[in-house]
């Protein structure tokens, strides 16, 4: 445009041209002048930094690196994440770090590095822990503090970060490594998607600190290789294969039972999950546990794999509801993903079947009043509505269920709803507590779409809606995986699970709800116990709906050996236990006095195994004072790159970031007088044009 301009000034043939390169000069000069003339900013000293406009204020985000090993033997992996912040500015600042982890990740150890002090961080009260970290900040020594707002949402804040002294933050975490479709699926998130709160969001489903998180300025350049990913891999059998398809991985064999995974570009960015795959050769156990004692108790975990049988062929026909998230931030390429699925969905449906389309995003809206059958004709006008559907608005997640479930299922049929979304709402609870007083019996079936979702929601969706969550990946090829998960809306193999756990005197067991077992799909059954000697245990359910029974032998006096995550990882899931039912009663069946006691339950976990949790956070604080001048440091938001595929209608209130149809605050002033002069102009250009038109009809007659 500055050379456009320059090209009207230079060769004006009209009064128009020139009007229109002042204009044009204008908004390229102007805006430089009032950057110029604003007041200096102590951060603008900084050169090849990232930066960012945050109400009038130049602000300069430190960086990070961020190195991330695995090690994985069999479905359970130990996680280092190591964390490096380094402060580019030539005054020392106060960071703040939003970022996820797997969903279920038991973080139990946290350490801080600053020069040569290392400090091994406290599990402590959320509130003590803050305190504790203010007053190292304002004391000017260096700290660390990490938060959890979400079991896969937590925020690292870093106190008198000085130029030229990094802090090195390392975390610790385990996890068990479900098995689904029939490959085990580690989950190594990346980066936290924008998140959409209703504006008549109840309080009391609000968590208190979860907003402010959000207020982040994207910024217009971000490192391209902030992560790296090492995983070592033993299967404790011949490992088959080792895939991703999220990210490029070099394998090497190191032996028939292990595998040394790595980024074939070896650093990336942090704007999508990494997602890896792995078989084992000969993994047909369909029950099996691990023993792990120490003083704070005897604890067992239980694997549980469905049997291959036989699906059992559709009696019932289905009421399918297909509920699309059309909101702004499944703009691009995760609208088309949900598209490409319900054209795949659509002619999978079967004589007798019903469905109905249901989009919403600010409201919500339905392809027809009522079900329709599952006709050629019915199936080709709905795939012309989908085709037909574009993203724009909010999340207003609670307008799709209520218009999905208020109405009674079409009689004689069994009612799935299919959810597609990438989740990326701040009111999980609100919705887990609307879809579970209204499910009635349907089932969910959630799919995430998208590179970064919120897998802690897609996930109690569908132990609420007893289904299964899947993932889309609309950067990868949508379609294959599109048509093999439309097959899947099945029934489960294994379904009304519960143990009879024999003569073993078994308590706390997690999940207090067993939920359905799919093809392909294991489940973890944990517990406290007392007792020796050997015990059977007898799973029992139904298959294809006739009851079945899977004895399981017990020795109690086994350890398991490096069994000390079995402790953290039944902790952790007691954990999960008890904040669905503290977020979502009407499910869990929580009685109102119980519900008063989660807190305490949570916290006394959290300190006991030195959890982070939603009410327990760790914080190291240095010996040494760092920062002699605390009380000048400046507060910054670590950068967050955009999520691979989403466009710029996912960030509504994110400030400047590239691709963002926001202009700058004084541009847009310039803008506004552009438009108001060129309207004066066109105007008198009209007027001139009627006298002309005028005079011509007066000679003419």
């Amino acid at each position: 445009m500055t050379t456009l301009a320059h090209t009207l000034v230079l060769y004006p043939k009209s009064r128009w041209r020139k009007a229109v390169a002042f204009v044009l000069m204008l908004v390229f000069t102007i805006p430089g002048f009032l950057r110029a003339s604003a007041e200096p900013n102590p951060m603008n000293e900084l050169g090849g930094h990232v930066e960012a406009v945050v109400d009038g204020k130049v602000i300069a985000f430190p960086t990070l690196r961020t190195d991330i090993q695995a090690d994985v033997k069999g479905d359970l992996v130990n996680v280092t994440l190591t964390q490096t912040f380094a402060n580019p500015a030539s005054v020392p600042v106060n960071a703040r770090y939003l970022f996820p982890l797997n969903k279920d990740a038991a973080v139990h150890a946290m350490t801080m590095e600053v020069g040569d002090e290392i400090v091994r961080a406290v599990i402590q009260e959320k509130e003590e822990a803050q305190q504790t970290f203010e007053a190292a900040r304002e004391e000017g020594k260096a700290a660390a503090l990490l938060t959890q707002h979400r079991p896969n949402m937590f925020t690292q804040d870093i106190a008198n970060l000085m130029p030229n002294q990094p802090v090195k933050i390392t975390l610790e975490y385990v996890h068990h490594v479900p098995r689904v479709d029939g490959a085990y699926q580690l989950v190594i998130p990346l980066v936290v998607g924008p998140r959409y709160e209703p504006i008549n969001m109840p309080a009391s489903k609000k968590v208190p600190d979860y907003p402010e998180v959000f207020g982040l300025t994207l910024p217009k350049n971000i490192e391209k290789d902030r992560v790296s990913v090492k995983i070592n891999l033993d299967g404790g059998m011949p490992v088959r294969s080792v895939t991703s398809s999220t990210h490029a991985i070099a394998v090497t064999k190191t032996s028939k039972n292990e595998r040394s995974i790595r980024l074939s570009k070896g650093s990336v960015i942090d704007n999508s999950d990494f997602v890896l795959h792995y078989m084992l050769a000969g993994d047909t156990t369909q029950a099996g546990a691990l023993i792990h004692r120490d003083p704070r108790g005897n604890f067992l975990s239980l694997l549980l794999e469905p049997p291959e049988v036989p699906v059992a062929g559709e009696i019932t026909p289905r009421e399918m509801v297909f509920l699309l998230d059309t909101s702004g931030s499944m703009s691009g390429e995760p609208l088309e993903g949900s598209q490409i699925f319900m054209r795949e969905a659509l002619k999978n449906l079967k004589p007798g079947d019903y469905f109905r389309i249901i989009r919403f995003s600010d409201t919500a809206s339905e392809y027809a009043a009522d079900p329709q059958p599952a006709t050629k004709a019915n199936i080709r006008d709905g795939i012309r509505f989908v085709n037909g559907l574009t993203a724009d608005g909010g999340t207003e997640m609670i307008s799709g269920l209520d218009k999905a479930l208020d109405v009674p299922p079409k009689a004689g049929t069994l009612r799935i709803v299919v959810f597609l979304t990438d989740g990326y709402v701040g009111n999980e609870a609100e919705i887990l507590d609307r879809a579970a007083r209204k499910l009635k019996g349907a089932r969910i079936y959630a799919f995430g779409v998208g590179t970064s979702v919120n897998r802690y929601l897609l996930s109690e969706m569908a132990t609420i809606g007893r289904g299964f969550a899947r993932y889309i990946d609309p950067t990868e090829n949508t379609k294959d995986v599109a048509k093999d998960l439309a097959r899947r809306l099945e029934a489960p193999v294994l379904t009304d699970i519960r143990i009879d756990w024999g003569s073993l005197k078994v308590t706390d067991a997690t999940p207090k709800k067993i939920p359905d077992l799919f093809a392909g799909d294991s489940l973890r059954i944990q517990g406290k116990f007392n007792g020796n000697g050997t015990h059977t245990v007898n799973i029992r359910g139904k298959i294809n709906g006739t009851p079945a029974t899977l004895p399981v032998v017990i020795n109690a006096d086994a350890q398991t050996q490096g069994s000390e995550a079995i402790a953290l990882t039944w902790a952790r899931a007691r954990i999960k236990d008890l904040t669905r039912a503290y977020d979502v009663p009407y499910y869990m069946q929580t009685p109102e006095d119980e519900l008063r006691k989660i807190q305490d339950k949570v916290t006394r976990l959290g300190l006991d195994f030195a959890l982070v949790t939603r009410w327990t956070s760790f914080v190291a604080v240095s010996e040494k004072i760092v920062n002699k001048n605390p009380g000048e440091t400046v507060d910054t938001q670590m950068p967050l790159p955009m999520v691979k595929g989403v466009t710029a209608k996912a960030y509504p209130g994110a400030g400047n970031f590239s691709g963002s149809a926001v202009p700058e605050p004084e541009e847009a002033a310039v803008l506004i007088l552009m438009a108001l002069i060129l309207g004066t102009l066109g105007i008198r250009r009209y007027r001139r044009r009627k006298r002309h038109l005028l005079s011509a009809c007066r000679e003419a007659a």
